[in-house]
């Protein structure tokens, strides 16, 4: 299982020192300061986007994982999580696509990679997300 750390900043991708993906742990702070453990429906989600994050993922196909109704699970998952399950999937995507950028591969190779449509949309939820374009935020990495 991959780590979830969730804070709306626009820091929310910041680089860990020397350290991707270290803790094995899914933690939902879905307020600020607290944090807690997701209820196994909702992990079951959280699994699933984070193995199929550049596939199309539906609110029907994540219910379905959750073994909920569509409407518990969106319900459920905003209560725990603190936002969407879209704009989770999307946070997810610009994750990997921070990580893919740095590796090297031009923007419009992530925004495919990732799930994103086009180079455009990769930059909008980038932006959106990090605070910033790709190509800044190589920049300021590099």
């Amino acid at each position: 299982m991959l780590t979830a750390h969730l804070d709306e900043s626009a820091g929310l991708f910041a680089e860990e020192a020397g350290s991707e993906e270290s803790d094995q742990s899914l933690t939902l702070a879905a307020t600020p300061g607290a944090s807690r453990r997701a209820t196994r429906p909702i992990e079951r989600a959280i699994e699933f986007i984070e193995a199929s994050f550049s596939q199309p993922v539906t609110l029907a196909t994540l219910a379905a994982q959750a073994e909920l109704s569509v409407s518990r699970f969106a319900a459920l998952f905003r209560a725990e999580v603190g936002i969407s399950p879209h704009r989770y999937v999307c946070m997810v995507r610009v994750r990997h696509a921070q990580r893919l950028l740095r590796r090297g591969l031009p923007p419009s190779v992530v925004a495919t990679e990732v799930g994103f449509f086009d180079q455009s949309h990769l930059g909008r939820h980038f932006k959106r997300t990090v605070g910033t374009t790709p190509s800044a935020y190589l920049a300021a990495s590099s």
